[in-house]
């Protein structure tokens, strides 16, 4: 068949079939989302930041795409929704101390660990990070020490829980003491893009919600002075009746330059002949304008 004698042609040589397409090597995404910045795709190193999406970017790359937008080619794509150094957060790492300098496999271990379980930073186990403060923890080594919310709900329910609800909501962070909320200031390290959609869509609710944040600041500290009235600036410009301060002495000189003025008019018209004074019309009704005197101006009028 093959005409040489022996060689039989299998089907894989006479019909071509379609390529197969390529597939990602999960091992290497992993290692590139937790080991490399998000921005840069270089190695993470202090000081690192976060958005509230959940990517890891280093500091001096997040200020180089502030600085010139199209300093990176998908900068764009990457971090649009981050507009200034507010937008992220400086994160608390735990460097790994099991990593030894000169040594060829430390390319291949995290960077940094959790300081409660030392579980390495490698996209093994899911690792969280709270806003409020930046420390970074595992998923599972905060949920020991804090307890999970389903744990709480349930003893709120039952009646166990010693504390009140008012401070159910804020608990402190395991490593500062800084107090958060375990429903809103949470937020996971390189999430799913399910979780993504979610924590973008608390981003845009939270950044709606900081305008009038800022409002009710400024309320709080009007009433903790004791002014319940209007602000200084609407005290000034709101208004239409209110004038502005003149100088007693400046007051007292303007009305008695205004009252020798009226003198001397008051003078002046008592020897004016009866023709000039029926200019002025005193006690008379107004005569009404022709088309040749009107908007016109006089001495007399």
């Amino acid at each position: 068949m093959g005409n040489d004698g022996g060689s039989i042609p299998d089907r894989r040589d006479l019909v071509k079939t379609k390529a197969k397409a390529e597939q990602a090597d999960k091992a290497n995404q992993t290692k590139a989302r937790w080991f490399y910045c998000a921005l840069s795709k270089k190695r993470l190193q202090e000081p690192v930041v976060s958005c509230l999406l959940g990517k890891l970017y280093n500091k001096d790359a997040i200020i180089e795409y502030l600085l010139d937008k199209s300093a990176y080619g998908d900068g764009e794509e990457i971090c649009g929704h981050i507009g200034s150094l507010k937008d992220v957060k400086p994160l608390k790492l735990t460097p790994n101390g099991a990593l030894s300098n000169g040594n060829g496999d430390d390319e291949n271990r995290a960077s940094f660990v959790c300081s409660l379980t030392q579980k390495e930073m490698n996209g093994v186990q899911p690792f969280v990070y709270i806003y409020t403060c930046g420390c970074v923890f595992s998923q599972a080594g905060l949920r020991t020490v804090a307890g999970s919310p389903k744990e709480k709900e349930k003893q709120s329910e039952s009646g166990d829980s010693p504390t009140p609800p008012a401070e159910e909501s804020s608990d402190p962070c395991p490593q500062c003491g800084t107090k958060y909320s375990r429903t809103a200031d949470v937020i996971p390290l390189n999430p799913s893009e399910e979780e993504e959609m979610v924590l973008r869509a608390a981003m845009e609710q939270r950044r709606a919600l900081e305008p009038s944040k800022k409002k009710s600041k400024k309320r709080k500290q009007l009433e903790e002075a004791g002014d319940t009235t209007e602000p200084p600036s609407k005290k000034k410009y709101g208004s239409s009746t209110s004038q502005p301060s003149i100088n007693p002495a400046m007051g007292a000189a303007s009305k008695a330059v205004i009252q020798g003025l009226a003198e001397e008019e008051a003078k002046r018209k008592a020897g004016m002949s009866a023709a000039v004074k029926s200019l002025y019309g005193d006690g008379k009704p107004a005569r009404k304008e022709t088309f040749m005197t009107m908007g016109t101006f006089t001495r007399y009028a």
